[in-house]
């Protein structure tokens, strides 16, 4: 993790550069721009970036992946100060502007649509490719740059505050990063966490069996007619968030700090908190991602109120998104020992097993 953070600002100033030649090759009319006509969603329902076109917008582009480029390159220099206050919001738009929620179907839909082929009826028909093309990979790439940026800015700031690059503590120790603080406001934040997605469960199971919760009984039927399976498939998104909201819980239990007896080869063994930060702080990232489209397409005009179940339930993703990513910061800040970059730090992580 150490070396990752430290070398933030060198990742982020080479795919800074990758983007700017892409964005002066798109302007020159190079193929690929992954806006505009040549994304899947031209009409810009979902995407705020659905009105750009190769000319100006390859340039535009450029622009901004030179300036990402140059804030990367002063972050790496030690500079903070203005490239620190530009940093941040360059990393906010490539990970919350730029992308849309078909990144999370992507991610949602990729372990289905592996087996897919082995699947009869229209499930059979559709692959990889159709989750992932190339304007919504676009937006994976765009949110790892951003990712970069956001890294290296972190880096920037504990240096400037004499704290570690690796772990960021300073000599004074406590406050809500000590290990009682942090299980204190996370249980709160795994609450919160756990009950969001399961409101969005609880209607999309109740569509596939028949149950119009906020939603017109015609538009199941109608649903069901033009995209048979269709409320299948939110089902299987739905216990998706739902084992998303169980595993949360391990955020904050024993067994996710020492796999439990049933996990044979495991059992017994601590669980490494990288094991459960990493896919928490992703799947934060990209609820966020998700939730801001709708509520954008709410504040649009774009849902009607008798409708509610259609939206309502994912415009509170963001929230979601948010105490997850407080709840894996919690769990991370709970499980750390002595950093082996400054040596800060008990000698042993204390108990930190918490029962909901």
């Amino acid at each position: 993790m150490t070396r990752i953070i430290s070398k933030a600002g060198h990742a982020a100033a080479v795919w800074s550069a990758g983007y700017a030649v892409l964005g002066v090759a798109w302007a020159l009319g190079a193929p690929g721009f992954p806006w505009g006509a040549s994304d899947p969603d031209p009409d810009g329902a979902l995407s705020l970036l659905a009105g750009l076109t190769p000319d100006p917008g390859g340039w535009w582009i450029a622009a901004f992946a030179l300036l990402c480029a140059a804030t990367s390159v002063a972050l790496v220099r030690g500079r903070g100060g203005i490239p620190l206050v530009v940093a941040w919001p360059l990393a906010a738009f490539l990970v919350l502007v730029v992308p849309d929620s078909r990144l999370m179907m992507g991610v949602a839909y990729t372990p289905l649509l592996s087996v897919a082929v082995f699947l009869d009826g229209p499930w059979g028909q559709v692959g990889l490719a159709d989750a992932w093309p190339w304007p919504v990979l676009n937006q994976l790439l765009c949110a790892l740059g951003g990712a970069l940026l956001a890294a290296a800015a972190v880096a920037a700031q504990r240096r400037r505050r004499d704290a570690c690059v690796a772990c960021g503590r300073t000599d004074q120790a406590g406050g809500w990063t000590g290990p009682a603080a942090a299980a204190r406001w996370g249980r709160t934040a795994v609450a919160v966490a756990v009950a969001v997605p399961l409101i969005y469960s609880a209607t999309r199971w109740a569509w596939a069996l028949g149950i119009p919760v906020g939603v017109s009984e015609s538009f199941l039927v109608e649903g069901e007619k033009d995209a048979p399976g269709i409320w299948l498939a939110g089902a299987y998104l739905a216990t998706f968030g739902a084992l998303g909201a169980v595993l949360t819980l391990g955020l904050v239990q024993r067994w996710g700090e020492v796999f439990p007896r049933w996990m044979i080869g495991l059992r017994g063994r601590r669980v490494p908190p990288l094991l459960a930060i990493v896919p928490a702080t992703l799947v934060a990232a990209i609820v966020i991602m998700a939730g801001l489209t709708y509520i954008r397409r709410a504040l649009a005009g774009a849902f009607a109120m008798d409708m509610w179940g259609a939206w309502l339930p994912e415009c509170f993703w963001p929230v979601w998104g948010a105490a997850l990513a407080a709840a894996a910061l919690a769990y991370g800040l709970r499980r750390r020992g002595r950093c082996a970059h400054c040596g800060r730090g008990a000698v042993a992580a204390a108990r930190s097993t918490i029962a909901m």
